[in-house]
């Protein structure tokens, strides 16, 4: 399993549950909302439909 650090960075959403987290090695964007958990904000290639 990957190792990750995060910061979060604050935003107004904050107030309703949403966080938004960069990640410090490679400064890709993460979102949690509520109690579920952190996921990527713009999801990973793997998952994108090749042409």
């Amino acid at each position: 399993m990957p190792w990750y650090s995060f910061s979060e960075i604050w935003t107004p959403l904050s107030m309703f549950g949403v966080k938004l987290y960069r990640e410090k090695n490679e400064r890709k964007l993460w979102v949690k909302v509520g109690n579920k958990k952190r996921r990527r904000l713009f999801g990973h290639k793997d998952h994108r439909m090749e042409e």
